[in-house]
């Protein structure tokens, strides 16, 4: 992925942020391939050229829109909550971190649930998500190890529910609307969490005695 860009400002009113916001707009409702230099320039009421003055092909578009979503995911993981304490508490943090990334930057991610992998750009963006869902599936394991989180739920399962919950926020969520945002992380949190938590007191199988009986 590139560097992020410096703004380059062309014609009033569409810096290289503006046109971007667009571009992502129409990708989400036509789909990237569908998507057409033509279409943007109509959209934006500009020339093709003048969109070339600011980004160098449709690809590079999709790229800057894609790390946009994935930097805010990246950087929930380097925030301090996230990296020191209890497992179980960084776990939260970084459902936390994720749901107001999502709802903060929400057609870009919007836009990265929807890539399939047809390009490089795609395929790259693909591997950096994966590689933030595999560092969430870690914190799944160490809150299971060390008691917070019940054991008898396959930690892949776990995982799974969750990113379901919070990626489905993009189908439904939105930023006019009466949900607040800070609310509505907490929310996410009482509900995957509240039902997986090992309740004080309680014993619970951390699932590896059934692995012992296989």
């Amino acid at each position: 992925m590139s560097e992020p860009a410096l703004i380059k400002r062309g014609r009033p009113g569409y810096d290289q942020h503006a046109i971007l916001e667009v571009a992502v707009a129409a990708f989400n409702e036509f789909g990237y391939d569908a998507t057409s230099m033509g279409v943007l320039a109509t959209r934006l009421g500009l020339s093709k050229s003048a969109i070339y003055h600011h980004f160098t092909s449709k690809e590079e578009l999709l790229d800057q829109a894609l790390d946009e979503a994935l930097d805010g995911l990246e950087g929930v993981l380097l925030e301090q909550s996230a990296q020191v304490g209890p497992a179980i508490d960084r776990l939260a943090a970084v459902l936390r971190g994720a749901v107001q990334v999502l709802t903060s930057r929400l057609p870009y991610v919007t836009l990265l649930l929807r890539v399939r992998g047809n390009t490089d750009v795609e395929r790259a963006a693909l591997a950096r998500r994966r590689a933030f869902d595999r560092s969430v599936s870690a914190l799944v394991v160490e809150a299971r190890d060390e008691g917070s989180l019940r054991g008898d739920i396959d930690p892949r399962i776990v995982t799974r529910l969750l990113f379901g919950m919070v990626n489905s926020i993009v189908e439904w969520y939105r930023p006019e609307g009466p949900e607040d945002a800070g609310q509505l992380a907490s929310d996410v949190l009482a509900v995957a969490l509240d039902g997986l938590r090992v309740a004080p007191g309680s014993t619970v199988s951390t699932g590896l005695d059934r692995l012992d009986h296989r």
